[in-house]
């Protein structure tokens, strides 16, 4: 695991990077996934998905505060092994800014200094903003269906506050794909 919450200079790290980024169960996953395929690429895994598996099967515990680090540290190791494998585009499902907006809804407006500040220095090209208007799936870790459209503004919010570029994908995973690519060759025509 990185000791550090930086993004790796290696080779490969020159990659387009893009962020899936948005509430839970909008689509992220398989969006990183089909667009690595198309582009024949990598896609970075969210690991704090992994991670409260790992310990719910365990341990029958979930997340803490204690939890935060580890998980941040996890998502930056997978990234930076990720981009050194990459060809022209890395897609990132969630990044250490998600872990912060997360972190600061479900603990009262506290994250760790070290993932803030690591959020705010990573780099990347574009952000992909998944919209709520895919059906909620279920599972052991997703916890608030009724908070989806309040945690999609807080998203926004966070990505307005630090002006940072992005895009909203809305509809099916055809029509979201659609709008990824055109926005992805808009991006490499820069």
């Amino acid at each position: 695991m990185e000791k550090t919450l930086k993004q790796s200079t290696e080779q490969g790290s020159h990659s387009i990077k893009i962020v899936l980024y948005g509430p839970e169960s909008t689509g992220k996953t398989t969006l990183s996934r089909l667009l690595a395929q198309k582009y024949k690429t990598q896609w970075v895994p969210e690991y704090m998905r992994q991670y409260l598996e790992d310990k719910w099967e365990t341990s029958q515990k979930t997340i803490t505060q204690d939890d935060l680090i580890p998980i941040a540290k996890g998502q930056i190791a997978l990234e930076n092994k990720a981009v050194k494998k990459a060809n022209t585009y890395l897609f990132c499902d969630t990044n250490l800014l998600e872990i912060q907006v997360y972190s600061e809804y479900y603990y009262n407006g506290y994250c760790p200094t070290q993932i803030k500040q690591a959020a705010d220095k990573n780099s990347y090209h574009h952000y992909f903003l998944t919209y709520i208007d895919v059906p909620w799936e279920e599972d052991k870790l997703r916890d608030r269906p009724n908070d989806r459209l309040k945690m999609f503004y807080i998203f926004e919010a966070m990505l307005r506050k630090k002006q940072i570029p992005y895009t909203i994908l809305k509809g099916s995973v055809e029509e979201r794909m659609k709008t990824a690519i055109q926005t992805i060759q808009k991006l490499s025509a820069h």
